[in-house]
């Protein structure tokens, strides 16, 4: 009689494939998504776009690297995060910020929300989204002064021009399509030009960075609310910060869930919360207080819509099948 051996099923924990995926090489397919908004912001605001942009950049790379140093704990700072949480920053912030607000933009984003909570992977919130509420409410004056579009771009005013009425501000003027697509209005360095985003999104589609649903949701629930409430659809979508928090915000591995049925109700909570309050609040945007609220309530959503893992049983059938065999 012939034996075999019967090999017992192993069940473990995820993950069970490796892929060569890194922190780095995710993070830099995200530094490459927002290069065509780094073009697009100097196009239109000029040097002082760069020179925020690099400030923010270096510093958040600095506090990152000094935490390390003094924790005395593996240096993270070559794995690029800082560097996404300095770009994403800038782009929360006008051109014409001082520098020390960007300083001090950049410390909160990576030592209180990011290192005090545990470093990448443990922040309960988006850096760069908490650190511009905070200079929002710290520095309002410095957040809305907004540098009109320099001279040479088709409808834009002057280079020295300034103006703090952004096309959601109550009472502005509806600004033609290509306008907004383009980005010739006022406006904070990474929410002006719609079009240098979806190219950014398009890369980290193609890369596999992200999935669809969560801007996808997260846009659609915002149009539908501006067609019921009688609000231009276009001025909704491609103003303000929505989808600069909708492609490279929303879609934090780290903030936002980790299954499909949690990401859709994380999404709609996002344009709901939106567009509350943009369309009856006292703030013109909203974009960036939904990501910080669903941020929060990200850990309930997980908890949820947990799916069964595999070899796992639910409680009900497990105690089900239990009884059946008793009996």
């Amino acid at each position: 009689m012939e034996h075999t051996t019967k090999r017992p099923l192993v069940l473990s924990a995820p993950p069970h494939v490796f892929d060569g995926i890194t922190t780095q090489k995710v993070m830099l397919n995200v530094v490459i998504a927002l290069v065509p908004t780094l073009i697009a912001s100097f196009v239109i605001f000029g040097w002082r776009a760069l020179l925020v942009t690099a400030v923010t950049t270096a510093a958040c790379v600095l506090f990152e690297y000094l935490w390390c140093l003094l924790r005395k704990t593996p240096q993270t700072a070559g794995d690029l995060s800082a560097v996404v949480t300095g770009l994403l920053l800038a782009f929360n912030l006008p051109s014409t910020i001082p520098l020390y607000m960007a300083v001090i933009g950049s410390f909160v984003a990576i030592v209180v929300v990011k290192e005090l909570f545990g470093g990448i992977g443990r922040n309960f919130a988006n850096p760069a989204i908490v650190a511009r509420i905070v200079l929002s409410v710290s520095f309002t004056a410095a957040m809305t002064n907004y540098a009109a579009p320099r001279g040479f771009l088709p409808g834009a005013t002057g280079v020295d021009a300034v103006s703090s009425a952004t096309p959601l501000a109550p009472g502005a003027a509806q600004l033609p399509f290509m306008d907004l697509l383009f980005g010739v209005h006022p406006g904070v360095l990474g929410e002006t030009c719609g079009i240098a985003i979806l190219l950014g999104f398009a890369w980290l589609l193609v890369t596999r960075t992200v999935t669809f649903t969560i801007p996808g949701v997260y846009v659609g629930t915002v149009i539908v609310c501006s067609l019921f409430t009688g609000h231009d659809v276009a001025t909704q979508v491609f103003s303000g910060g929505l989808l600069l928090c909708a492609v490279f915000m929303a879609t934090d591995y780290t903030t936002s869930p980790t299954t499909f049925k949690g990401q859709v109700i994380f999404a709609v909570g996002l344009g709901l919360i939106t567009c509350l309050i943009r369309f009856w609040g006292n703030m013109n945007e909203g974009a960036a207080y939904s990501i910080l609220l669903m941020n929060l309530v990200v850990p309930y959503i997980d908890s949820l819509t947990a799916t069964t893992p595999l070899g796992g049983e639910k409680k009900r059938r497990f105690a089900r099948a239990k009884k059946e065999g008793g009996e």
